[in-house]
């Protein structure tokens, strides 16, 4: 219902608000060399977003299916939000993030600490409906608790006691990455153990399509 309410926040805000999906899914068909072709359209499509007046742009993996592959969230994430401060934009919007790969404490951090203002993670919610029927509003209840107080800890350890100080603060470091595609996509990021690039990730990506998952 929230994010649904966010879809449509310019009914509710007199125009003052509007919102834009932006799709991180490409063809599979691409190759694993389409992920760099579709990142750089999706920081072009974020800039004429911004451009054109929506200051909340929707960072979503939902279109995903058998033929198409969704860019990480965290990665897709950070480079809209790197890529619109290098421009001069990231204070005229907000980024909510909309995706299946966000469960564990963890996940929201990192996406909070590279610019997501919000996070729906719509599959894990969907997990507790179908787990708990009847008691599903409860379960939901908990688990946002849960993650809200987790953020508070991860939070705390650092000094930090808002999410507005923490979101976009990038207080960590890098393993097992490349320096290149650190400076590129997670700028100011430190890494000192260099490890995969953007070719490798997207490879992997690929390993699992839907159609190949258990029913």
């Amino acid at each position: 219902g929230d994010i649904a309410k966010i879809r449509s926040i310019e009914k509710f805000s007199s125009n003052k608000f509007r919102s834009l999906e932006l799709d991180i899914c490409y063809p599979f068909a691409w190759g694993k060399e389409g992920v760099e072709a579709r990142l750089a359209s999706l920081c072009a499509q974020a800039v004429d977003a911004v451009a054109a007046g929506y200051n909340i742009l929707i960072i979503t993996d939902r279109t995903l299916d058998a033929d198409r592959v969704p860019i990480p969230a965290l990665l897709a994430t950070s480079a809209v939000h790197q890529h619109l401060i290098a421009v001069g934009l990231r204070t005229c919007t907000g980024l909510v993030v909309e995706t299946g790969s966000a469960r564990e404490v963890h996940h929201f951090a990192l996406l909070a600490g590279y610019g997501a203002e919000a996070v729906h993670p719509y599959l894990a919610l969907e997990t507790l409906i179908d787990l708990h029927g009847a008691e599903a509003d409860k379960a939901i209840a908990n688990y946002i608790k849960a993650v809200g107080k987790g953020l508070q800890k991860v939070m705390s350890k650092m000094g930090i006691s808002t999410y507005q100080s923490y979101c976009g603060a990038q207080i960590f470091d890098a393993v097992g990455l490349s320096s290149g595609f650190v400076a590129k996509y997670f700028t100011g990021t430190a890494t000192q153990i260099e490890g995969v690039g953007l070719l490798e990730i997207a490879e992997e990506g690929r390993g699992i399509r839907a159609e190949d998952l258990p029913r």
